[in-house]
């Protein structure tokens, strides 16, 4: 499975469209396999759930996303993960073991 953050200054970014890269791993049997920084090529309405599904993302997680985002994500067949803070290693460990505290919260506006 291919999990992706959306990432400033290898934080976990506050909304997923503005953030500056989606930093990529595997999992493989509840391990991190692989690392890999997808630079954001621009926010457009629409465009980021299908880049990221044509980069074979299974999941994304962020501080905060709109609802037609999430839904074109779901769409895509990629679950959504809002609510998330923190470094990003930390993030991608605490989502392997499953003790990820994300709030799940989608962004009602765009003043983060």
């Amino acid at each position: 499975m291919k999990v992706a953050i959306a990432s400033d200054k290898k934080q976990v970014a506050g909304h997923f469209g503005h953030c500056e890269a989606f930093e990529c791993f595997e999992v493989e049997n509840n391990e991190i396999k692989g690392w890999e920084t997808i630079p954001n090529p621009g926010h457009k309405p629409g465009f980021l759930p299908n880049f990221l599904h044509e980069k074979g993302v299974n999941i994304i997680i962020a501080g905060g996303m709109g609802q037609s985002a999430a839904n074109i994500f779901n769409d895509n067949g990629i679950k959504v993960i809002c609510g998330a803070s923190g470094p990003i290693e930390n993030v991608a460990k605490d989502f392997v073991n499953d003790t990820l505290n994300a709030s799940g919260s989608l962004c009602e506006d765009h003043d983060h």
